[in-house]
């Protein structure tokens, strides 16, 4: 049969995403989204690589592996393909697309950490000194990465505002978003080795969408000396879609002008900025549209620093990119910057909104340019604030 790809699809063939679905009475395995149907690789290609609850095993195979099998879907898409194989997207279910090894979290965006030094410390520079000379970043917690669609409970923890005198603990009050990319590790590196910013495009398999949702009263309260901890674990969303690095060659650009100029394991040769538009709503509503193209750091120069202390990466680090901010108020890509710290209002629905209330629904989508002046999707990252449970005594 022939798979039809409606006109204008951001699925196309110069997509071609990966994920991992299942159709009932059948486990999960490994699937290309084309158009509004979902190719089953393991009967398309007879591989059973693809077999599996997860990509890890194929994207362990490595860069060469991962260009003939781009290859081959794409023959295949453009001609007959097994009517066993193809699946419409709204009858199969959807999961995690890896196990996820590690989780690192990073904070790129030059607006956005201007924006929250301007905000946290309105009498001193807005950066902190070594800003501009590593990307900065904290490990996050693998196992509370989640999928798209999986409702997140509003967090507990400790919190003290600047007017109160001791701390309490409670619900968070202050629930934000950050508005993400995030890369995924296909190939790893042993431990006392690095990776360098030349092998990025073959190490790294993908990119998704990433929501690092953010307790922000609790978070101010415990950051201080040792960075983020309960105000950030609590939950990370991912979309299902991982579009593929090799997808994403049209959307490469420059970097913005790095100045200092990084350290020589920092430097790029062919820079890996990417043209990547995001969308954020807010109960439906669009409130903002992070630019990616302004991001400082590039991922190949995350993870180049990840790894120079010899830390070692495997197959399924995911790693993120912080919050996308561009120089607009309407790009700002966490709510904390959108209301600047809660003192101004965002109508959402015709309502005055500040941070998130409990049965709130966000969903952050994306593009990105593709050959011929067309353009691929990232799918959507999306989630709905539940209220915050009571511990049992």
């Amino acid at each position: 049969m022939k798979i039809e790809i409606p006109e204008g699809s951001l699925f196309g063939t110069a997509n071609l995403p990966y994920g991992v679905f299942s159709t009932p009475g059948t486990p999960p395995r490994v699937g290309v989204r084309v158009g509004d149907s979902v190719l089953d690789l393991t009967v398309a290609l007879g591989d059973e690589v693809f077999d599996h609850g997860s990509l890890n095993p194929f994207m362990a195979q490595g860069y060469d592996r991962w260009v003939e099998v781009r290859r081959r879907i794409t023959e295949l898409v453009g001609g007959d393909v097994p009517e066993n194989a193809v699946h419409n997207l709204a009858d199969v279910t959807l999961h995690l697309p890896v196990e996820v090894a590690d989780y690192v979290d990073f904070y790129a965006s030059e607006h956005h950490a201007s924006n929250l030094g301007r905000l946290f410390r309105p009498d001193a520079e807005p950066l902190m000194p070594n800003w501009k000379h590593l990307p900065v970043g904290y490990h996050g917690r693998a196992g509370t990465v989640v999928l798209s669609g999986t409702d997140i409970v509003r967090p507990r923890g400790q919190r003290k505002a600047p007017d109160e005198a001791a701390p309490s603990f409670g619900e968070c009050r202050r629930l934000d978003i950050e508005a993400e990319l995030g890369f995924i590790v296909g190939v790893g590196s042993p431990l006392g080795s690095a990776v360098s910013t030349e092998d990025f495009s073959r190490c790294v398999f993908g990119s998704v969408l990433v929501n690092d949702w953010s307790a922000r009263d609790i978070q101010a309260w415990e950051y201080v000396p040792l960075g983020p901890f309960l105000g950030k674990s609590f939950a990370t969303s991912i979309s299902a879609w991982v579009v593929p690095l090799l997808a994403l060659e049209e959307a490469r650009v420059a970097t913005p002008v790095q100045d200092p100029e990084p350290l020589p394991y920092l430097k790029e040769s062919q820079p890996w900025g990417l043209d990547i538009e995001l969308s954020v709503a807010w109960n439906g509503h669009e409130v903002t549209r992070p630019p990616y193209r302004e991001m400082y750091w590039s991922p190949a120069q995350m993870l180049a620093h990840m790894t120079v202390n010899g830390a070692s990466s495997r197959t399924g680090d995911l790693y993120a990119s912080g919050t996308i901010s561009g120089p607009e108020k309407n790009q700002r890509g966490a709510f904390i910057e959108l209301t600047w710290g809660g003192r101004e209002p965002v109508l959402v629905g015709g309502e005055e909104r500040t941070f998130l209330q409990d049965g709130d629904e966000v969903s952050i989508s994306a593009t990105a340019p593709a050959a011929g002046g067309a353009r691929i999707g990232f799918g959507e990252v999306k989630g709905k604030i539940l209220p915050a449970t009571t511990p049992k005594p």
